[in-house]
């Protein structure tokens, strides 16, 4: 085995078997990884929380157990988000009320990560509490864009992103609430996974009955973006919404399924959409076309998702962080006040109809399906924008109403609970990562998965990164 470039430029699914055969041990791989961190992150902040003693310890313990006995894994490291407990390791919600908060427990999807073999090395940057698809806060401050320094890496997983498309880690755990781990992949050409509620179990917070937010695999290829999810499925009585392990997804995208009829919409109808990024995502989804895949343009009723995204959200960070408000809104940035603000605003009858639209939105799509295998529409509705600016203000000549507005694409889809995945699918003329959404019906990560590899090899985009950081002009 070649230097520590030549191992983090390798596949997960590489290393897996390198590992698995005792070739390189977990060890070599974090030390790859904490010579490429120390290369190329002051440059971008993607980790500013390195945790490699811990690490080192936990895979020291993985190694007195027998090669092929490590789990799905096999001392792969892992980056976590922000956002997700780790035991004994700083874990800020990107907040300065959490800033020296290290928890003594870890959450359930940090224990399964654990439990399938993965070695956790770091902690990605997120903005505060996830809000806002711009990585940056009053803690660790910005992440910037590797393709182009000046630029936002999008977020709320933008240091997940960020570490995978510059070599800083070979899989990455993000979560995903209106778009959090489908916006940065789409801005730095990695492959980002929202799963089906549920598949995932994570820890409840101040609520049990999740569908909004999800936590899920994010990596450079479908078949790497598979093996994470693997290593993240199971039920766990500590989480009621969580669904038992039923499917072999790396099997699944490795299957050769291609769909019959898949569907493209460039807007969602719903959304005004950057004509470059549109253009971009409809050429490569008529590429289907080359393995005999009926294309057309069609799209699901999904015209309630700005106000019911709007309640349901609101509700969501009323009921987590009216407390923290309370105590603490001098820490806490203007977007969130506003969102918990709003969120304590409507009224009963708003959530209600909120509901009773998200459920109407589940029908259609769930229709929808029986005509179509997959629906395929951008990812994120511009390229990257400078990272200097919080959020996309206006597009193709819209000026949209609030920080979270330009996020419909991909936030109407995680209304209806369907899985969807960002998919690389090419370049603006200047270079920026564009994003294609490929959206399954409830349940279907395996259909996703396969149609996405299908794609995939299509395109043939697999080998952009890892990159080094480029800095403008």
């Amino acid at each position: 085995m070649g230097g520590y470039m030549e191992l983090t430029a390798r596949s997960a699914c590489d290393i897996v078997d390198l590992l698995n055969r005792g070739e390189v041990t977990p060890l070599d791989c974090l030390d790859a990884l904490e010579t490429r961190a120390a290369t190329v992150d002051g440059a971008v902040n993607a980790l500013p929380t390195l945790c490699f003693d811990r690490a080192r310890d936990q895979a020291r313990r993985l190694m007195q157990r027998p090669l092929g006995s490590r789990g799905r894994l096999a001392g792969l490291p892992v980056p976590i988000k922000d956002l997700t407990d780790v035991a004994g390791v700083r874990t800020t919600h990107g907040s300065t009320i959490f800033a020296d908060h290290v928890p003594q427990t870890s959450d359930i999807l940090a224990e399964t990560i654990e439990a399938e073999g993965g070695v956790i090395y770091a902690k990605s940057n997120t903005p505060e509490f996830g809000a806002g698809a711009n990585t940056f806060n009053d803690v660790f401050g910005v992440t910037l864009n590797p393709w182009n320094t000046n630029l936002s890496a999008a977020g709320s997983s933008g240091g997940a992103a960020v570490a995978l498309a510059t070599g800083m880690a070979w899989v990455a755990q993000g979560s995903d609430l209106g778009g959090s781990l489908r916006n940065p992949a789409s801005f730095c050409g990695v492959v980002g996974l929202r799963p089906s509620p549920g598949r995932v179990a994570s820890s409840p917070g101040a609520t049990i009955d999740r569908l909004l937010s999800v936590s899920g695999p994010m990596a450079r290829s479908v078949e790497d973006t598979a093996l994470l999810l693997d290593a993240m499925t199971g039920d766990n009585p500590e989480d009621p919404m969580s669904l038992p392990r039923t499917e072999n997804f790396l099997a699944a995208a490795r299957s050769g399924w291609r769909p019959t009829r898949i569907a493209f919409s460039a807007d969602l109808g719903i959304t005004p959409v950057d004509p470059e990024v549109a253009a971009i995502c409809r050429t490569a989804a008529a590429r289907f076309g080359e393995i005999g895949v009926v294309v057309e343009e069609a799209q699901p009723d999904l015209s309630e998702a700005h106000d019911t995204f709007q309640v349901l959200r609101g509700l969501s960070f009323a009921t987590n962080y009216a407390g923290l408000l309370e105590r603490h809104r001098d820490k806490m940035k203007p977007e969130v006040v506003w969102n918990i603000e709003k969120g304590l605003s409507y009224s009963m009858q708003d959530v209600v109809r909120a509901e009773n639209n998200r459920a109407a939105m589940f029908r259609r799509m769930s229709a929808f399906f029986d005509t179509y295998d997959l629906l395929l529409c951008p990812a994120t509705i511009v390229a990257a924008y400078p990272a200097s600016e919080r959020y996309v203000n206006e597009c193709a000549g819209y000026t949209f109403s609030n920080y979270v507005e330009w996020l419909a694409i991909a936030y109407a889809i995680t209304l209806t609970t369907s899985p969807a995945l960002s998919l690389p699918c090419g370049f603006t003329g200047d270079g920026r990562p564009v994003g294609l959404q490929i959206v399954g019906p409830a349940r279907a990560e395996g259909s996703v998965l396969a149609g996405a590899r299908a794609l995939e090899l299509i395109l043939d985009l697999r080998s952009g990164t890892p990159i080094d950081p480029r800095s403008p002009g």
